[in-house]
């Protein structure tokens, strides 16, 4: 695709916001399309960010936008990261070069970034119970305004969505389901609703149902001639009774999602109706790019890159992720004791698991996006004796907490979690950022959690996690770290040990995970005794009462809320064994920490070398 100019984005350039889009000639929105995803990927290809569900949801958006009343009519997007047509759409389109940069728009809907995005949403399977409470309020209010619920089929194997649809089956409100199907969710979907729905939509079955159809209507000519201009109008709105009848839905489709002569009058017909709607559209995502269309996942949410050439290798070799740490970790781990199995609620590239998947296929479970289900599965495989290894995002983990608590923790069974993505997150913001994991887990009776400070730890403490009878929750970071090289060792460090760093006077600072090594400069600098504490809980009491006798003060230090955090561990700790050493908590704040550059993030809230140097000068060493 070559390089855009103003010419090529003369129609998009006159949209500000829906109401323009509603007074266009019909005629124009095909060209619409077309300059939306093409501005798309322009856009995306200068700041990085979700691709391939945004060029899938232009024909969507347009349609949305085209026939509904918005921001009056209320739209819902599950996950959100597929919106950026939507915010393109709503006034932000000069905005999108500041897309997921500090201070710039979010990569997901935001309440307070625009009267359009009606529900914030950034974790999946939210927006049935949402468009629903809207749809309530507005019977309520007496007002006629539509609910709009779009979700992916990824989305829609999460039990929360189910519970809505039995919820809303049975009410009377103005509820509009879009069920966007493209057979994708970040990593391929899985599962017995998944294969339903392919079967639904399959050649065959799809065909035979337009026979019975034309069949059973042959014998009334009139109907007949209807059922044909129906069908033309508004492609494939006659289909047999589905499960999603059966939950209370009047169930509409499939349709061609990329179709704006379906999608358009289908949207104004179902806008008559009365009662929930169910309506299923096919799309596909990378749509009219062919190397995203080619290759979903490796375009789901690529950093800067020429559209003309598309991804590319970089030059030099990056430093492994912990993410990858994790993933050899696992393979060798998995090599050594057949009893370990892996555990990805459809995370399975991000968290490091492809070549894990590729070697133990039969010990490899991708449960779909169900995070509650896939803590209480761990928990059987460990009730029979395998050793489950769950591989979670921090910020998911928060989705399954009963299940950790009453099926996990309470039964004191060996599940071991590995939690990526924790602290600052970047891009993502406040939505992903993996800030409550310790303040959440530590006060669980039998849980153990691990804070490596690198890669060659991380390995060991996941080792040291195996080893154990209990659930043990080890949290790493997004990225890389200072590039230690993990090895191979499948070696154990002890549980509940920490080592000291750094010997220095006065002042212990005791670091959580990977910003020990922001604290360096400044421990050398002001002659600190450093300490890598690598646990969380149980903290290493023999280390603290030594450092009691010999320092007259602490800092501690973590890339996780402070409220309720590691810090705090340390100060229950000094107060239950009346000590009274002053101590000052680094970490991160109580507020959510919005999108942008992790380094100017961290900067942002004091834990940068600098940052943590100050602080502790000024409280320590000040005149």
């Amino acid at each position: 695709m070559t390089q855009p100019d103003t010419a090529a984005f003369a129609l998009l350039n006159s949209v500000d916001s829906p109401q323009d889009l509603r007074a266009m000639p019909r005629s124009k929105l095909k060209r619409l399309a077309e300059e939306l995803r093409a501005f798309v990927l322009h856009s995306v290809s200068k700041t990085g960010g979700h691709l391939s569900s945004n060029l899938g949801t232009v024909e969507l958006t347009v349609a949305l936008h085209a026939v509904f009343n918005t921001p009056d009519d209320r739209i819902v997007w599950d996950v959100g990261h597929q919106t950026y047509p939507h915010k393109i759409l709503t006034g932000r389109r000069e905005r999108m070069g500041t897309l997921r940069q500090l201070g710039g728009i979010s990569g997901f809907p935001m309440r307070a970034e625009s009267e359009f995005d009606a529900f914030g949403t950034a974790h999946s399977s939210t927006s049935i119970s949402a468009a629903l409470g809207m749809a309530m309020a507005a019977k309520l209010q007496q007002s006629q305004r539509h609910s709009i619920a779009v979700i992916g089929d990824g989305a829609l194997t999460a039990g929360m969505a189910f519970e809505a649809m039995n919820n809303a089956g049975v009410e009377d409100c103005k509820l509009l389901v879009i069920l966007n199907d493209n057979d994708m969710s970040i990593s391929p979907p899985v599962g017995a609703l998944n294969r339903y729905l392919a079967q639904l939509m399959s050649g065959q079955f799809y065909s035979a149902a337009k026979d019975v159809g034309k069949r059973v209507l042959k014998g009334a000519p009139p109907l007949f001639e209807l059922a044909k201009r129906l069908e033309e109008t508004a492609k494939g709105m006659v289909v047999p009774a589905t499960l999603f009848e059966k939950f209370g839905f009047n169930y509409i489709g499939p349709i061609d999602g990329h179709d704006l002569d379906s999608l358009i009058p289908t949207l104004e017909n179902i806008k008559q109706l009365d009662g929930p709607q169910f309506l299923h559209v096919v799309t596909k995502k990378g749509q009219g790019y062919k190397l995203a269309e080619a290759d979903p996942v490796a375009y789901h949410g690529p950093g800067k890159f020429d559209p003309n050439v598309g991804l590319t290798s970089p030059s030099v070799a990056p430093k492994p992720t912990f993410s990858n740490v994790f993933g050899d970790w696992l393979c060798d781990a998995a090599q050594a004791d057949a009893r370990v199995v892996g555990i990805t609620p459809a995370m399975r590239e991000g968290s490091g698991m492809v070549e894990f998947a590729k070697r133990f296929p039969a010990r490899y479970f991708d449960v779909g996006i169900a995070e509650q289900h896939a803590v209480t599965f761990a928990a059987g495989l460990a009730c029979e004796g395998l050793k489950p290894v769950v591989a979670i995002y921090s910020t998911f983990l928060q989705r399954a907490y009963d299940q950790l608590i009453h099926d996990v923790a309470l039964q004191n069974l060996p599940v071991v979690f590995a939690l990526d993505r924790a602290g600052i997150v970047g891009a993502d913001g406040a939505t992903h950022a993996g800030a409550y994991d310790i303040p959440f887990l530590r006060c669980i009776p039998n849980m153990a959690i691990a804070c490596p400070s690198d890669e060659a730890q991380c390995r060991s403490l996941l080792s040291s996690a195996l080893a154990c009878d209990y659930p043990v929750a080890v949290r790493y970071p997004r990225g890389s770290g200072t590039g230690v090289p993990a090895g191979r060792s499948l070696e154990a460090l002890p549980v509940g040990k920490a080592a000291v760093a750094r010997a220095g006077k006065r002042v212990a600072v005791l670091a959580f995970g990977t910003l020990l090594h922001m604290a360096q400069a400044g421990a050398q600098a002001l002659d600190l005794t450093l300490v890598d504490m690598r646990w969380a809980k149980p903290l290493d009491h023999d280390m603290l009462a030594q450092l009691c006798q010999t320092h007259d003060s602490f800092v501690t230090l973590e890339e996780g809320a402070v409220a309720g955090g590691a810090g705090s561990a340390v100060l229950e700790w000094l107060q239950a064994h009346g000590h009274q050493h002053a101590v000052l908590q680094l970490g991160l704040p109580d507020v959510f920490i919005e999108h942008g550059d992790p380094v100017k993030l961290l900067a942002g809230v004091g834990l940068s070398a600098q940052g943590i140097e100050q602080s502790i000068r000024a409280r320590f060493f000040s005149a």
